[in-house]
């Protein structure tokens, strides 16, 4: 059985791929820093809670021990947490309101992969997912036809930008597991005041490839429709 760990998986997007990949036969991990929300979106699916706060080194060491201790490998890591931030004009946004998204967002992604590589390694056609967002698409942000177009969000938009090129670039240096990069699109959830296409729409990128298995390629960057570009 697959063993796959979704960070940020007990509300939204997370929540929706952890049921689908349960209903595709994985064994779901749910990594929360709520533990009543974790343990209790856990309980719903049929999934397994494990405390993880991506911000945090300490929470991020434990979680990995215990995944050691109880599974002994990991095969599937869909980075998924992710903030949006304080919203601010560029001219006035602070390198304080830029930090936060980017400890969650971009240190939080590096913290929680770092940490788990050698679990990665162990499991059986290891797959790290991380969940990017059109937003940081230099080509998408400047197509009047693209909703992507009709947003200022410097802070989360240019923190997806380097969860992109981080992608591509653990793919090019570690061949050993693959690295794909997903983007859900604008999809209804919390995050996006319920606005967008359904949830089960957002879901199915991160799905497609985390169920490939020996067939999953490397450094691949897409959404619903094919390659996102860049």
């Amino acid at each position: 059985m697959t063993t796959t760990l979704i960070t940020g998986g007990n509300r939204g997007l997370g929540h929706e791929i952890a049921r689908r990949l349960i209903e595709a036969g994985h064994s779901v991990w749910i990594g929360a820093r709520n533990r009543a929300g974790g343990q209790e979106a856990a309980a719903r699916l049929g999934a397994h809670f494990l405390p993880l706060d991506v911000t945090d080194d300490a929470s991020v060491d434990a979680a990995a021990a215990t995944l050691r201790d109880q599974v002994g490998h990991l095969d599937i890591l869909i980075n998924n947490a992710g903030i949006l931030g304080e919203v601010a004009a560029p001219e006035d946004m602070t390198a304080d309101q830029l930090r936060v998204v980017y400890e969650t967002n971009v240190f939080g992604l590096v913290r929680v992969t770092h940490a788990f590589l050698p679990l990665l390694r162990n499991g059986n056609n290891p797959s790290v997912i991380n969940v990017t967002s059109g937003m940081g698409s230099f080509t998408l942000t400047q197509d009047p036809a693209r909703v992507e177009s009709q947003y200022t969000l410097a802070a989360y938009g240019s923190s997806k930008s380097a969860v992109t090129m981080l992608t591509t670039q653990y793919a090019k240096t570690i061949p050993d597991i693959r690295f794909n990069a997903v983007d859900p699109g604008q999809t209804a959830t919390e995050f996006t005041g319920h606005v967008g296409q359904s949830i089960e729409e957002g879901a199915e990128t991160a799905v497609r490839i985390a169920t490939l298995g020996a067939a999953t390629p490397t450094g691949t960057v897409t959404d619903r429709v094919g390659v996102l570009p860049w």
